[in-house]
């Protein structure tokens, strides 16, 4: 599928402020997601930034950037307003929105959110294995239930939720920061209202999950790690110190 890879990032995160821009083993968190998208070899990558110190580095690399209004509620809303002028959008079949805090995400496994849209699935994600109890119990890492249609290799997103305690099942997944949608898709999504899951739960998902659209789930193996927090930059780091 011909793909645009947008990585949305956001210098004034309330948890954790200038979170694109600290550095880990000496690379800014936002060059580490870049780098693994280009080597993804997927398609086109855009980095839609809110500053300009986000900007400059990435164009440093060689890179493509649009800014965006810092005031932007969501990763995905930035996605739309970096790409909504641009040209020739429909020749893209899928434009994936890669988190900018997945540093450690395997650039093999980019490609795979692409399956579902294959599928006939509205959005893609992927989900993954939660490991242990510490993790099922994390508020900042969000929970999915799933229904398979070919058990751990394509499924269907029932419900979304940061705590357990939510669930009646007991098998959940982690949910992967990742999405992709076909670009009619995506302004469909965009026009929508927040609804009421979405205020409440802080989960822009349920934004599509309120308006019936569907969406597909691919499961890959490990979870990489996310940071929402300054403590989850202590586990990247001590990740790379036991490597």
């Amino acid at each position: 599928m011909k793909t645009l890879i947008v990585i949305p990032a956001r210098m004034a995160s309330k948890r954790f402020p200038n979170k694109p821009m600290t550095l880990i083993r000496g690379k800014p968190m936002i060059q580490r997601v870049w780098e693994k998208a280009i080597s993804s070899s997927v398609g086109d990558v855009l980095v839609a930034c809110s500053e300009v110190e986000v900007q400059d580095l990435i164009i440093s690399l060689g890179g493509k950037t649009q800014l965006t209004d810092p005031n932007i509620p969501s990763g995905t809303d930035r996605v739309y307003s970096a790409i909504e002028k641009k040209l020739n959008l429909n020749e893209y079949e899928s434009i994936i929105n890669l988190q900018g805090d997945m540093p450690l995400i395997n650039s093999k496994d980019i490609e795979k959110v692409n399956f579902p849209l294959k599928q006939g699935f509205d959005i893609g994600t992927l989900v993954t294995n939660i490991k242990d109890a510490d993790e099922a119990k994390d508020r900042n890492i969000t929970k999915v239930k799933v229904d398979w249609i070919k058990k751990e290799i394509i499924g269907k997103a029932i419900d979304f939720h940061k705590d357990v305690s939510f669930f009646k099942e007991k098998l959940l997944y982690h949910h992967v920061g990742i999405y992709s949608f076909r670009y009619e898709t995506l302004k469909k999504f965009i026009s929508l209202q927040s609804s009421d899951n979405e205020k409440k739960r802080n989960l822009e998902q349920m934004r599509a999950i309120d308006a019936q659209m569907s969406i597909g789930v691919g499961y890959i193996n490990n979870t990489p790690i996310s940071i929402d927090t300054k403590e989850d930059l202590i586990k990247i780091k001590n990740y790379y110190n036991e490597k």
